[in-house]
């Protein structure tokens, strides 16, 4: 006899991010900052001195009370995960029931609606509008009427870089009994979040990451913001020692770090805004129809017919982006002042060669 693997992952094929040696990323919304040297060697330090023979702390206390100190949040409501993804699984898995109704909006993370597959939820889709902008009362009135038990999206969206109000937010968590997880991760580029104010709902969770503005996505930290009747539940129901003791002690160190931070932060928001004023002016300047949407995150997304080709282009010439089929459009992250110019050349020679020559 034979196992026969359970349906719902017997044709599910492995996550592939882009893989190779490209000279430029611009593909995965990370930082393009690496650590200084000086918190390199602090690090050094921290891992000569590890206990490697004892488990993390279960509650991930010090790096929780310097996540709280950088936000200035109290860390009695906040939980510490390994990345966003565990939580968002533990989310859809341990915090609702079987069956239980799950809305995603359409489109954003592919992740909220795979984990609520996985747990074998029912997802209800919310369709944002053309300018792929969410109507909040739309929203509000599709998950009343589809009596949902779990709201879940990005703000700013992941990959569309559009967001709601933080008035929008609040308006929205008080209309709805639905658990509300918000997912702040590029919040940081923007001034609009609900952060600080996650404790004071009784049906609110807001997500934050290190992968991000932070820099620090190879440790994989992420945290959940809540009240306290739902902290107590999402502490009990994660693993006992689910961030290793290497990512607590390198998360505490670099959320020490304020000044460099910000600093840092500032300097991507610049360069975005650049970018997303530079690929404006390109496709204008030759009366292209391609839609740049304006950017409240760390990247600018592009729709065009020809995205697919301009990807592919700019993988021959060294350069990785994001590229989504399903709705023929680029996100571009957002890179070093050098790495944005370059990319730019290349977009524009992509136009030149292979639009402008061929309508001649």
């Amino acid at each position: 006899m034979s196992y026969t693997l359970c349906e719902k992952v017997r044709e599910l094929e492995p996550y592939e991010p882009i893989t190779g040696n490209y000279r430029i990323r611009l593909d995965a919304n990370e930082s393009f900052y690496n650590m200084p040297d000086e918190i390199k060697a602090e690090i050094k330090d921290i891992v000569e001195t590890m206990d490697f023979n004892r488990y993390p702390d279960p509650g991930a206390k010090e790096l929780i009370e310097a996540f709280a100190a950088y936000y200035d949040l109290d860390p009695e409501n906040i939980t510490a995960t390994n990345g966003s993804d565990e939580m968002l699984y533990l989310l859809a898995s341990a915090m609702l029931c079987k069956n239980s109704k799950v809305v995603v909006t359409d489109p954003d993370f592919s992740m909220y609606g795979f984990y609520s597959f996985l747990s074998e939820n029912e997802i209800i889709r919310f369709r944002k509008n053309d300018d792929l902008e969410i109507n909040v009362d739309d929203l509000i009135s599709f998950v009343n009427e589809n009596k949902a038990d779990m709201l879940i999206f990005s703000n700013p969206c992941n990959p569309t870089g559009r967001g709601i109000s933080a008035d929008d937010a609040r308006r929205l968590v008080r209309s709805v009994s639905a658990l509300v997880v918000l997912d702040e991760a590029y919040m940081d580029f923007w001034d609009q979040s609900i952060l600080k104010e996650a404790a004071s709902y009784d049906n609110l969770i807001v997500l934050k990451t290190a992968s991000k503005a932070v820099g620090a996505a190879s440790i994989r930290l992420g945290f959940a913001i809540a009240d306290s009747r739902i902290t107590k539940a999402l502490r009990a129901v994660k693993s006992p020692y689910n961030v290793n003791s290497l990512s607590q002690s390198i998360g505490k160190c670099i959320f020490s770090k304020k000044e460099l931070l910000d600093s840092r932060r500032d300097e991507i928001k610049k360069n975005t805004r650049d970018l997303y004023t530079k690929i404006k002016e390109i496709t204008e300047n030759y009366r292209l129809p391609f839609k740049v949407y304006e950017p409240c995150a760390n990247f600018v997304f592009v729709g065009t017919e020809k995205a697919g080709d301009i990807f592919e282009y700019l993988l021959e010439n060294g350069i990785a982006v994001r590229y989504f089929k399903d709705s023929e459009a680029l996100r571009i992250t957002t890179g070093s002042t050098a790495q944005n110019s370059e990319l730019l050349v290349y977009f524009e020679k992509y136009i030149i060669e292979k639009i402008l020559k061929r309508n001649r």
